[in-house]
């Protein structure tokens, strides 16, 4: 699978540096409170915020770039009356919708390999 950047470098130094501020809260926390797992939820999490930010890839910007519903959608003209743009409505959502069931099912391929 290959990784491409795409966030910015002012970007990548803001998650390492908040990703390991909270780590260090975290892995503090969990020392007096060994049996509380939610500081352990906050570690894994700050924890992918420093790997996004040596790697410089985020998973859910690069799913929010490919998302069909984040594009600008074309009107037509030819239709005024509101009932005529509330079928096109629905027909372009229930397309987006099997857009993005088709995007999971790649996306899911791709981290198999």
């Amino acid at each position: 699978m290959k990784v491409n950047k795409n966030i910015g470098i002012v970007n990548a130094m803001i998650r390492i540096t908040c990703g390991l501020t909270f780590l260090a809260w975290s892995t503090a926390k969990l020392s007096k409170r060994p049996r509380c797992n939610s500081y352990v939820l906050v570690m894994l999490l700050s924890a992918m915020k420093v790997a996004e930010g040596i790697v410089r890839f985020c998973p859910v910007t690069e799913l929010l770039k490919n998302c069909p519903w984040t594009k600008p959608q074309h009107t037509t003209s030819s239709s005024n009356s509101n009932e005529g743009q509330h079928q096109q409505q629905s027909t372009q959502s229930g397309g987006n919708e099997i857009d993005l069931m088709g995007e999971m099912k790649k996306f899911q391929d791709q981290l198999e390999d």
